[in-house]
């Protein structure tokens, strides 16, 4: 069974049968909600398959600051023993630093009133079955709507990898150098920086680690910048990702802003149906970068294939010299067994700086 979902496959006729999860009154009142306690665990959605998970819908209340970092989705698929998606709520679809924000892009949106509406379209098929939770860490309630569409088949998807999603941070990053030569007025740290070599990607920012074989299909990235070099621009680092165990990359690329498909230091925010820059700080004390960022760059027509294995990485700043706040969440799709994932650290250490 082929999965169609472009507007040239809507016309064919599918063996599918549709399902929804939601958070609707079964007393056929108006409550449609549920309320998550402080520390408690919810089945969003339980479903025998084989399926496919097609929409998740959702929205959340709170009266904490940065509500979007305290609670947690998880996935399981096939019975897997550790989550293939672990993941912050907010950051899960597309904006990190706490934020909510209205923007859009072709697998992730936040939508009005005020970025609240959350969606997300990755299709996400299971082989036997699918389980999605969520856990409000926080220290208040936690108002939670949501629908979660999804088919069910006669018989699995040929040749469909699980998804996956995966969140990190590093905060700050281990930049280098003397502080006090950042803003020489001459520039001379400023081309010590740019003439040191990387070539191996050590001291990378990590977006992703995964064993098994599939296809990366993207990534949102949230920096806070609160350490400049002379040109202010924080995004010198190249991309390097590295595919099935090789030492040097395996593909190089020549900085952040083009990774992500921009370019000269953007300051705008926009959006795109692959790429975009939801956040841009224009920063203040004549720096034009100081603040938060988040930017997306999702491989939806050029998924980037690994057998073994594959680690996306970023430098934070050339050759690593910056120390920012840096977090991720990275989404690909592979066979199962994952390995083990990389841990979600405490609440504590994911709310953003202030």
């Amino acid at each position: 069974m082929i999965d169609s979902s472009s507007l040239s496959g809507l016309p064919f006729i599918r063996d599918a049968r549709r399902g929804r999860a939601s958070s609707f009154d079964e007393s056929g009142g108006n409550v449609d909600r549920w309320m998550l306690e402080p520390g408690e665990t919810r089945t969003l959605a339980e479903i025998e398959g084989p399926g496919a998970v097609k929409h998740v819908w959702m929205t959340l209340a709170s009266r904490e600051e940065a509500y979007p970092r305290r609670s947690v989705l998880r996935m399981f698929w096939d019975g897997a023993q550790t989550p293939c998606v672990e993941v912050p709520t907010g950051d899960f679809f597309g904006v990190g630093h706490g934020l909510v924000k209205d923007y859009w892009s072709l697998p992730l949106t936040m939508s009005p009133r005020d970025g609240r509406g959350f969606n997300c379209y990755f299709p996400m098929p299971f082989n036997r079955e699918g389980r999605i939770e969520m856990t409000n860490e926080g220290e208040r309630r936690l108002v939670v709507y949501f629908y979660i569409d999804y088919e069910t088949y006669d018989e699995p998807l040929a040749n469909a990898g699980l998804f996956h999603a995966q969140w990190r941070r590093e905060n700050p990053t281990e930049g280098w150098g003397d502080d006090s030569r950042r803003m020489d007025e001459d520039g001379e740290f400023l081309r010590e920086v740019w003439t040191t070599p990387n070539t191996t990607g050590e001291g990378n920012y990590v977006i992703l680690e995964a064993k098994g074989r599939g296809h990366y299909v993207g990534c949102n990235l949230n920096i806070d910048c609160f350490q400049r070099l002379k040109n202010d621009w924080y995004g010198e680092g190249d991309d390097m990702i590295f595919i099935d165990g090789d030492t040097k990359p395996t593909l190089h690329g020549t900085g952040t802003e083009d990774y992500f498909n921009t370019a000269w230091s953007p300051l705008t925010e926009f959006w795109t149906p692959y790429h975009g820059q939801p956040v841009a700080s224009t920063g203040g004390e004549g720096w034009l970068y100081k603040g938060k960022q988040s930017v997306y760059r999702y491989h939806i027509e050029d998924p980037v294939h690994f057998r073994e294995s594959i680690r996306v990485t970023i430098e934070n700043g050339h050759a690593n010299t910056l120390s920012n706040d840096y977090s991720s969440t990275a989404y690909w799709y592979q066979t199962e067994p994952h390995g083990a994932p990389h841990p979600l650290p405490p609440v504590g250490e994911r709310l953003p700086r202030t």
